[in-house]
């Protein structure tokens, strides 16, 4: 990902959408410590939740259906799937509003993204 596609929309006066923006922006930017990359329809996703036209829901929905629409047939599309459809979970845990980053939520978050991992 060479540039930020969210950088507009946290720069929008609008709070909910500066929180979406933030929240798939850090999401993504997590997987991308990993070295993973989201694909194309992941940000497109992502971006139709920022602007409101989904909902956080109906986006992680889109994702595991085109993951099941499509299956892997590489081991970089499997890490792509892995780094889509975490994203979608650590933008869902960010969206919390009882989000708060400590020890035992730290392990919570992990079992989270972990349990219903990439088949």
């Amino acid at each position: 990902m060479e540039r930020d596609p969210f950088k507009e929309y946290i720069k929008e006066s609008e709070l909910d959408t500066v929180n979406r923006g933030y929240v798939w922006s850090t999401a993504i930017g997590l997987q991308a410590v990993d070295g993973l990359k989201p694909s194309s329809y992941l940000i497109d996703t992502a971006i139709k939740n920022i602007e409101g036209k989904i909902t956080l829901k109906e986006a992680q929905n889109l994702i595991d259906t085109y993951y099941e629409e499509s299956p892997a047939s590489t081991s970089d599309d499997d890490r792509t799937e892995e780094a889509d459809k975490v994203a979608s979970r650590i933008a869902q845990i960010l969206s919390e509003t009882a989000f708060s980053f400590s020890p035992l939520e730290y392990l919570s978050i992990h079992k989270k993204l972990i349990t219903t991992q990439v088949k």
